[in-house]
Protein backbone atom coordinates (compact mmCIF):
# COMPACT_ATOMS: atom_id res chain seq x y z
CA UNK A 1 0.00 0.00 0.00
CA UNK A 2 1.36 3.44 -0.98
CA UNK A 3 2.33 5.84 1.81
CA UNK A 4 1.92 8.87 -0.47
CA UNK A 5 -0.92 11.18 0.58
CA UNK A 6 -1.46 12.63 -2.92
CA UNK A 7 -1.68 16.17 -4.34
CA UNK A 8 -5.02 17.17 -2.77
CA UNK A 9 -3.91 16.39 0.77
CA UNK A 10 -0.55 18.08 0.23
CA UNK A 11 -2.32 21.26 -0.91
CA UNK A 12 -4.61 21.03 2.13
CA UNK A 13 -1.61 20.71 4.46
CA UNK A 14 0.13 23.61 2.70
CA UNK A 15 -2.88 25.81 3.43
CA UNK A 16 -2.96 24.65 7.06
CA UNK A 17 0.71 24.75 7.96
CA UNK A 18 2.69 26.86 5.46
CA UNK A 19 2.43 30.56 4.66
CA UNK A 20 0.04 31.66 1.89
CA UNK A 21 3.04 33.01 -0.04
CA UNK A 22 4.01 29.38 -0.74
CA UNK A 23 2.63 28.78 -4.23
CA UNK A 24 2.87 25.99 -6.80
CA UNK A 25 2.59 25.42 -10.55
CA UNK A 26 -0.37 23.80 -12.29
CA UNK A 27 -4.13 23.56 -11.76
CA UNK A 28 -3.72 19.81 -11.31
CA UNK A 29 -0.23 19.41 -9.83
CA UNK A 30 1.38 15.99 -9.39
CA UNK A 31 3.03 14.87 -6.15
CA UNK A 32 6.70 14.40 -7.05
CA UNK A 33 8.27 11.55 -5.11
CA UNK A 34 11.43 10.49 -6.92
CA UNK A 35 14.15 11.82 -9.23
CA UNK A 36 16.60 10.08 -11.52
CA UNK A 37 19.00 12.24 -13.56
CA UNK A 38 16.80 14.22 -16.04
CA UNK A 39 13.59 12.51 -14.89
CA UNK A 40 11.06 12.97 -12.10
CA UNK A 41 8.33 10.56 -11.02
CA UNK A 42 5.02 11.25 -9.30
CA UNK A 43 3.15 9.26 -6.65
CA UNK A 44 1.25 7.34 -9.34
CA UNK A 45 4.45 6.23 -11.06
CA UNK A 46 4.19 8.66 -14.00
CA UNK A 47 7.54 9.68 -15.47
CA UNK A 48 8.33 13.29 -16.40
CA UNK A 49 11.20 14.78 -18.36
CA UNK A 50 12.31 17.66 -16.16
CA UNK A 51 13.12 20.77 -18.19
CA UNK A 52 13.42 23.18 -15.26
CA UNK A 53 15.94 21.42 -12.97
CA UNK A 54 14.47 22.89 -9.79
CA UNK A 55 15.19 26.37 -11.24
CA UNK A 56 18.73 25.57 -12.45
CA UNK A 57 19.72 23.60 -9.35
CA UNK A 58 20.22 19.98 -10.39
CA UNK A 59 22.54 20.72 -13.32
CA UNK A 60 24.13 17.29 -12.87
CA UNK A 61 20.77 15.50 -12.68
CA UNK A 62 18.46 14.33 -9.92
CA UNK A 63 20.00 11.92 -7.42
CA UNK A 64 23.14 11.62 -9.54
CA UNK A 65 24.73 8.41 -8.19
CA UNK A 66 28.34 9.64 -8.45
CA UNK A 67 27.56 12.82 -6.52
CA UNK A 68 25.29 11.04 -4.04
CA UNK A 69 28.10 8.66 -3.16
CA UNK A 70 30.32 11.58 -2.10
CA UNK A 71 27.43 13.05 -0.09
CA UNK A 72 26.58 9.81 1.70
CA UNK A 73 30.21 8.85 2.37
CA UNK A 74 30.76 12.22 4.05
CA UNK A 75 27.51 11.97 6.02
CA UNK A 76 28.70 8.64 7.45
CA UNK A 77 31.90 10.16 8.81
CA UNK A 78 31.36 13.83 9.72
CA UNK A 79 28.30 16.00 9.08
CA UNK A 80 29.00 19.22 10.95
CA UNK A 81 31.43 21.01 13.24
CA UNK A 82 31.23 24.70 12.17
CA UNK A 83 34.26 26.49 10.76
CA UNK A 84 35.69 27.17 14.22
CA UNK A 85 37.15 23.66 13.91
CA UNK A 86 39.47 22.59 11.13
CA UNK A 87 38.02 20.26 8.50
CA UNK A 88 39.37 19.47 5.06
CA UNK A 89 36.37 19.51 2.67
CA UNK A 90 35.77 23.27 2.92
CA UNK A 91 39.37 24.20 2.05
CA UNK A 92 39.58 21.57 -0.69
CA UNK A 93 36.38 23.00 -2.20
CA UNK A 94 37.69 26.57 -1.96
CA UNK A 95 40.88 25.50 -3.72
CA UNK A 96 39.00 23.62 -6.45
CA UNK A 97 36.59 26.51 -6.94
CA UNK A 98 39.50 28.95 -7.32
CA UNK A 99 40.65 27.00 -10.38
CA UNK A 100 37.33 27.46 -12.20
CA UNK A 101 36.33 30.98 -11.07
CA UNK A 102 36.97 33.77 -13.60
CA UNK A 103 40.29 35.62 -13.69
CA UNK A 104 41.94 36.50 -10.40
CA UNK A 105 39.01 35.50 -8.18
CA UNK A 106 40.39 33.01 -5.65
CA UNK A 107 38.77 33.65 -2.24
CA UNK A 108 35.39 32.20 -1.20
CA UNK A 109 33.10 32.72 1.77
CA UNK A 110 30.66 29.82 1.99
CA UNK A 111 27.04 30.10 3.13
CA UNK A 112 23.77 28.29 2.36
CA UNK A 113 21.57 30.27 -0.04
CA UNK A 114 21.82 32.63 -2.97
CA UNK A 115 20.23 35.38 -0.89
CA UNK A 116 22.90 34.95 1.77
CA UNK A 117 25.66 35.00 -0.83
CA UNK A 118 24.37 38.20 -2.43
CA UNK A 119 23.91 39.82 0.99
CA UNK A 120 27.54 38.99 1.73
CA UNK A 121 28.69 40.39 -1.60
CA UNK A 122 26.92 43.69 -0.95
CA UNK A 123 28.47 43.85 2.52
CA UNK A 124 31.92 43.13 1.08
CA UNK A 125 31.52 45.93 -1.47
CA UNK A 126 30.70 48.37 1.32
CA UNK A 127 33.63 47.21 3.44
CA UNK A 128 36.08 47.58 0.56
CA UNK A 129 34.87 50.88 -0.87
CA UNK A 130 33.62 52.61 2.27
CA UNK A 131 30.56 53.64 0.24
CA UNK A 132 26.92 52.89 0.96
CA UNK A 133 24.78 52.92 -2.19
CA UNK A 134 24.23 50.53 -5.09
CA UNK A 135 22.88 50.34 -8.63
CA UNK A 136 20.63 47.47 -9.67
CA UNK A 137 18.79 46.62 -12.88
CA UNK A 138 15.07 46.50 -13.56
CA UNK A 139 13.69 42.94 -13.77
CA UNK A 140 16.43 41.64 -11.46
CA UNK A 141 16.08 39.06 -8.69
CA UNK A 142 18.78 38.87 -6.04
CA UNK A 143 17.12 37.33 -2.97
CA UNK A 144 14.60 37.48 -0.15
CA UNK A 145 16.71 38.95 2.68
CA UNK A 146 16.23 42.64 3.44
CA UNK A 147 19.14 43.98 1.40
CA UNK A 148 18.84 41.50 -1.47
CA UNK A 149 15.09 42.08 -1.71
CA UNK A 150 15.89 45.79 -1.84
CA UNK A 151 18.22 45.00 -4.76
CA UNK A 152 15.47 43.09 -6.58
CA UNK A 153 13.69 44.87 -9.43
CA UNK A 154 10.78 42.48 -10.00
CA UNK A 155 7.72 43.87 -8.17
CA UNK A 156 6.24 40.47 -7.25
CA UNK A 157 9.40 39.55 -5.31
CA UNK A 158 9.57 42.82 -3.33
CA UNK A 159 7.37 41.64 -0.45
CA UNK A 160 8.64 44.08 2.18
CA UNK A 161 6.78 47.44 1.90
CA UNK A 162 9.65 49.28 3.61
CA UNK A 163 12.75 48.26 1.69
CA UNK A 164 16.10 50.06 1.75
CA UNK A 165 16.45 53.18 -0.38
CA UNK A 166 20.18 52.64 -0.97
CA UNK A 167 19.47 51.09 -4.40
CA UNK A 168 18.87 53.03 -7.59
CA UNK A 169 17.28 51.04 -10.40
CA UNK A 170 18.14 51.50 -14.06
CA UNK A 171 16.73 49.91 -17.24
CA UNK A 172 18.10 46.48 -18.11
CA UNK A 173 19.26 45.54 -21.59
CA UNK A 174 15.78 44.79 -22.88
CA UNK A 175 12.89 46.84 -24.22
CA UNK A 176 10.24 45.21 -26.40
CA UNK A 177 9.81 48.49 -28.29
CA UNK A 178 13.50 48.68 -29.25
CA UNK A 179 16.26 46.47 -30.61
CA UNK A 180 18.55 44.64 -28.20
CA UNK A 181 21.42 46.94 -29.15
CA UNK A 182 19.35 50.10 -28.53
CA UNK A 183 18.08 48.75 -25.22
CA UNK A 184 21.60 47.93 -24.05
CA UNK A 185 22.86 51.39 -24.97
CA UNK A 186 19.94 52.97 -23.10
CA UNK A 187 20.85 50.89 -20.06
CA UNK A 188 24.47 52.05 -20.08
CA UNK A 189 23.42 55.68 -20.56
CA UNK A 190 21.05 55.40 -17.60
CA UNK A 191 23.83 53.93 -15.43
CA UNK A 192 26.17 56.77 -16.38
CA UNK A 193 23.48 59.32 -15.56
CA UNK A 194 22.89 57.77 -12.12
CA UNK A 195 26.62 57.92 -11.40
CA UNK A 196 26.70 61.60 -12.41
CA UNK A 197 23.57 62.42 -10.39
CA UNK A 198 24.28 60.41 -7.23
CA UNK A 199 28.03 60.86 -7.30
CA UNK A 200 30.57 58.08 -7.71
CA UNK A 201 31.78 58.76 -4.16
CA UNK A 202 28.47 57.34 -2.84
CA UNK A 203 28.07 54.20 -5.00
CA UNK A 204 29.83 51.05 -3.81
CA UNK A 205 28.82 48.65 -6.57
CA UNK A 206 26.45 47.65 -9.33
CA UNK A 207 24.91 44.20 -8.97
CA UNK A 208 23.66 42.30 -12.02
CA UNK A 209 22.80 38.84 -13.28
CA UNK A 210 24.65 38.09 -16.55
CA UNK A 211 21.39 36.58 -17.80
CA UNK A 212 18.31 37.64 -15.84
CA UNK A 213 16.51 34.40 -15.02
CA UNK A 214 13.27 35.30 -13.28
CA UNK A 215 13.22 38.56 -15.22
CA UNK A 216 12.54 36.59 -18.42
CA UNK A 217 15.90 35.15 -19.55
CA UNK A 218 17.07 38.65 -20.49
CA UNK A 219 20.33 38.21 -22.40
CA UNK A 220 22.41 41.35 -23.08
CA UNK A 221 24.44 41.71 -26.29
CA UNK A 222 28.05 40.51 -26.37
CA UNK A 223 29.61 43.93 -25.74
CA UNK A 224 27.36 45.05 -22.88
CA UNK A 225 29.31 43.91 -19.82
CA UNK A 226 32.69 44.99 -21.20
CA UNK A 227 31.44 48.55 -21.66
CA UNK A 228 29.72 48.39 -18.29
CA UNK A 229 32.91 47.24 -16.52
CA UNK A 230 34.94 49.98 -18.18
CA UNK A 231 32.39 52.59 -17.08
CA UNK A 232 32.34 51.35 -13.49
CA UNK A 233 36.14 51.12 -13.24
CA UNK A 234 36.41 54.70 -14.44
CA UNK A 235 34.39 55.79 -11.40
CA UNK A 236 35.79 53.36 -8.81
CA UNK A 237 32.57 51.32 -8.59
CA UNK A 238 32.67 47.55 -8.17
CA UNK A 239 30.86 45.05 -10.38
CA UNK A 240 29.05 42.25 -8.52
CA UNK A 241 27.91 39.44 -10.80
CA UNK A 242 25.13 37.23 -9.48
CA UNK A 243 25.65 33.74 -10.93
CA UNK A 244 23.22 32.05 -8.55
CA UNK A 245 21.03 30.84 -11.41
CA UNK A 246 23.49 30.98 -14.31
CA UNK A 247 26.55 29.28 -12.83
CA UNK A 248 28.19 25.90 -13.33
CA UNK A 249 27.92 25.11 -17.05
CA UNK A 250 24.33 26.34 -17.45
CA UNK A 251 25.18 28.69 -20.35
CA UNK A 252 27.89 26.64 -22.06
CA UNK A 253 30.61 28.20 -19.91
CA UNK A 254 31.30 27.43 -16.27
CA UNK A 255 29.97 30.92 -15.49
CA UNK A 256 27.72 33.00 -17.73
CA UNK A 257 29.87 36.11 -17.40
CA UNK A 258 32.62 34.22 -19.27
CA UNK A 259 30.45 34.46 -22.38
CA UNK A 260 31.05 38.21 -22.16
CA UNK A 261 34.81 37.94 -21.52
CA UNK A 262 34.60 39.98 -18.30
CA UNK A 263 36.04 39.34 -14.85
CA UNK A 264 33.82 40.84 -12.12
CA UNK A 265 35.11 42.19 -8.83
CA UNK A 266 32.83 39.93 -6.81
CA UNK A 267 30.87 36.89 -7.98
CA UNK A 268 28.14 34.96 -6.17
CA UNK A 269 27.25 31.30 -6.67
CA UNK A 270 24.71 28.87 -5.22
CA UNK A 271 22.02 26.49 -6.59
CA UNK A 272 23.90 24.13 -8.93
CA UNK A 273 27.06 24.11 -6.80
CA UNK A 274 25.34 21.66 -4.44
CA UNK A 275 23.11 19.94 -7.02
CA UNK A 276 20.32 20.00 -4.42
CA UNK A 277 22.40 20.24 -1.23
CA UNK A 278 22.25 23.82 0.14
CA UNK A 279 25.51 25.68 -0.42
CA UNK A 280 26.46 29.10 -1.77
CA UNK A 281 29.41 31.47 -1.77
CA UNK A 282 30.52 34.99 -2.52
CA UNK A 283 33.96 35.11 -4.06
CA UNK A 284 36.52 37.78 -4.88
CA UNK A 285 40.18 38.59 -5.51
CA UNK A 286 43.09 39.09 -3.09
CA UNK A 287 42.74 42.86 -2.89
CA UNK A 288 39.04 43.02 -2.07
CA UNK A 289 39.11 39.99 0.24
CA UNK A 290 41.55 41.80 2.54
CA UNK A 291 38.81 44.29 3.45
CA UNK A 292 36.82 41.61 5.29
CA UNK A 293 38.68 41.18 8.60
CA UNK A 294 35.98 41.34 11.28
CA UNK A 295 34.96 37.92 12.58
CA UNK A 296 32.14 36.37 10.56
CA UNK A 297 30.77 32.90 9.91
CA UNK A 298 27.84 31.02 8.43
CA UNK A 299 26.97 28.22 10.85
CA UNK A 300 26.05 25.70 8.17
CA UNK A 301 27.83 27.29 5.20
CA UNK A 302 30.33 24.97 3.55
CA UNK A 303 29.83 22.22 6.12
CA UNK A 304 31.62 18.93 5.34
CA UNK A 305 28.60 17.34 3.61
CA UNK A 306 27.85 20.34 1.42
CA UNK A 307 31.52 20.90 0.60
CA UNK A 308 32.14 17.24 -0.30
CA UNK A 309 29.05 17.28 -2.50
CA UNK A 310 30.17 20.46 -4.26
CA UNK A 311 33.61 18.97 -4.96
CA UNK A 312 31.89 15.98 -6.56
CA UNK A 313 29.72 18.37 -8.61
CA UNK A 314 32.74 20.22 -10.00
CA UNK A 315 34.47 16.94 -10.79
CA UNK A 316 31.37 15.59 -12.55
CA UNK A 317 30.96 18.73 -14.68
CA UNK A 318 34.59 18.51 -15.79
CA UNK A 319 34.68 14.74 -16.35
CA UNK A 320 31.49 14.72 -18.40
CA UNK A 321 32.18 17.88 -20.42
CA UNK A 322 28.87 19.42 -19.40
CA UNK A 323 29.86 22.84 -20.76
CA UNK A 324 30.31 21.34 -24.22
CA UNK A 325 27.10 19.30 -23.96
CA UNK A 326 25.20 22.39 -22.86
CA UNK A 327 26.53 24.51 -25.72
CA UNK A 328 25.71 21.85 -28.33
CA UNK A 329 22.23 21.01 -27.09
CA UNK A 330 21.46 24.67 -26.39
CA UNK A 331 22.02 25.49 -30.05
CA UNK A 332 19.82 22.57 -31.10
CA UNK A 333 17.09 23.70 -28.72
CA UNK A 334 17.19 27.32 -29.92
CA UNK A 335 17.15 26.27 -33.56
CA UNK A 336 14.06 24.17 -32.95
CA UNK A 337 12.35 26.91 -30.97
CA UNK A 338 13.03 29.43 -33.73
CA UNK A 339 11.39 27.06 -36.23
CA UNK A 340 8.32 27.01 -33.97
CA UNK A 341 8.53 30.81 -33.75
CA UNK A 342 8.11 30.95 -37.52
CA UNK A 343 5.08 28.70 -37.26
CA UNK A 344 3.27 30.24 -34.28
CA UNK A 345 2.91 34.07 -34.10
CA UNK A 346 2.35 33.93 -30.33
CA UNK A 347 6.11 33.29 -29.93
CA UNK A 348 7.51 36.80 -29.85
CA UNK A 349 11.13 36.07 -28.95
CA UNK A 350 13.58 33.23 -28.36
CA UNK A 351 16.64 34.18 -26.29
CA UNK A 352 19.25 32.87 -23.90
CA UNK A 353 22.59 31.11 -23.71
CA UNK A 354 23.31 27.38 -23.58
CA UNK A 355 20.52 25.54 -21.78
CA UNK A 356 19.06 28.69 -20.28
CA UNK A 357 16.56 29.66 -22.94
CA UNK A 358 13.42 31.78 -22.73
CA UNK A 359 10.45 31.87 -25.13
CA UNK A 360 8.41 35.05 -24.69
CA UNK A 361 4.73 34.75 -25.59
CA UNK A 362 2.81 37.82 -26.76
CA UNK A 363 -0.81 37.92 -27.97
CA UNK A 364 -1.95 39.52 -31.22
CA UNK A 365 -3.00 42.67 -29.37
CA UNK A 366 0.52 43.06 -27.96
CA UNK A 367 -0.40 41.96 -24.44
CA UNK A 368 1.65 39.37 -22.51
CA UNK A 369 0.24 35.87 -23.07
CA UNK A 370 0.34 34.83 -19.41
CA UNK A 371 -2.73 32.55 -19.40
CA UNK A 372 -1.54 30.99 -22.62
CA UNK A 373 1.82 30.20 -20.99
CA UNK A 374 -0.04 28.45 -18.15
CA UNK A 375 -2.08 26.49 -20.70
CA UNK A 376 1.10 25.32 -22.45
CA UNK A 377 2.71 24.28 -19.15
CA UNK A 378 -0.39 22.30 -18.23
CA UNK A 379 -0.44 20.46 -21.59
CA UNK A 380 3.27 19.69 -21.34
CA UNK A 381 2.81 18.38 -17.80
CA UNK A 382 0.05 16.07 -18.98
CA UNK A 383 2.37 14.92 -21.76
CA UNK A 384 5.13 14.11 -19.24
CA UNK A 385 7.28 17.23 -19.41
CA UNK A 386 7.85 19.78 -16.64
CA UNK A 387 8.78 23.27 -17.87
CA UNK A 388 9.29 26.58 -16.07
CA UNK A 389 7.94 30.07 -16.56
CA UNK A 390 9.21 33.52 -15.63
CA UNK A 391 9.22 37.17 -16.68
CA UNK A 392 7.43 40.15 -15.13
CA UNK A 393 4.12 38.92 -16.51
CA UNK A 394 4.93 35.20 -16.19
CA UNK A 395 4.63 34.87 -19.96
CA UNK A 396 8.11 33.53 -20.71
CA UNK A 397 8.56 29.77 -21.04
CA UNK A 398 11.79 28.86 -19.25
CA UNK A 399 13.91 26.01 -20.61
CA UNK A 400 16.49 25.21 -17.91
CA UNK A 401 16.86 21.42 -17.82
CA UNK A 402 19.47 19.27 -16.09
CA UNK A 403 22.60 19.48 -18.24
CA UNK A 404 22.67 15.69 -18.62
CA UNK A 405 19.82 15.68 -21.15
CA UNK A 406 20.28 14.14 -24.60
CA UNK A 407 19.48 15.11 -28.19
CA UNK A 408 16.43 12.84 -27.97
CA UNK A 409 15.21 14.83 -24.96
CA UNK A 410 15.50 18.08 -26.93
CA UNK A 411 13.60 16.57 -29.85
CA UNK A 412 10.92 15.30 -27.48
CA UNK A 413 10.26 18.67 -25.86
CA UNK A 414 10.18 20.41 -29.25
CA UNK A 415 7.59 17.90 -30.48
CA UNK A 416 5.50 18.22 -27.33
CA UNK A 417 5.71 22.02 -27.41
CA UNK A 418 4.51 21.93 -31.01
CA UNK A 419 1.57 19.82 -29.81
CA UNK A 420 0.78 22.26 -26.99
CA UNK A 421 0.94 25.25 -29.33
CA UNK A 422 -1.32 23.55 -31.87
CA UNK A 423 -3.84 22.82 -29.09
CA UNK A 424 -3.62 26.47 -28.04
CA UNK A 425 -4.21 27.54 -31.64
CA UNK A 426 -7.31 25.39 -31.88
CA UNK A 427 -8.85 27.31 -28.97
CA UNK A 428 -8.79 30.48 -31.06
CA UNK A 429 -10.17 28.94 -34.27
Amino acid sequence: MSSYIGPEKIIKKKKQFLFPCSQHFYKSPPQIVRGEMQYLFDCEGKKYLDFFAGVSVVNCGHCNPEILKATIDQMKTLQHTSIIYLTQPIVDLAEKLSHVLPGDIVHSFFCCTGSEANEGALLLARLYTGKNEFISLNNSLHGRTYLTMSATGIPMWRADPMLSDCFTFVPNAYNSDKTLEESALDSLEAIEKVIETKGADKIAALIAEPVQGNGGIITPPQWYFKKLKTLLEKHGILLIIDEVQTGFARTGKMFAIENYDVVPDIITVAKALGNGIPISAFCTNDKIAKAFTNASASTLGGNPVAASTAIAVLEYIEKNNLCLNTEKLGLKLKDGLNILKGKYPIIYDVRGLGLMVGVELIKEDGQPASKEADFILEVLKDEGILLGKNGLHRNVLAFQPPLVITENDVELILNKLNLALSKLNSLYL
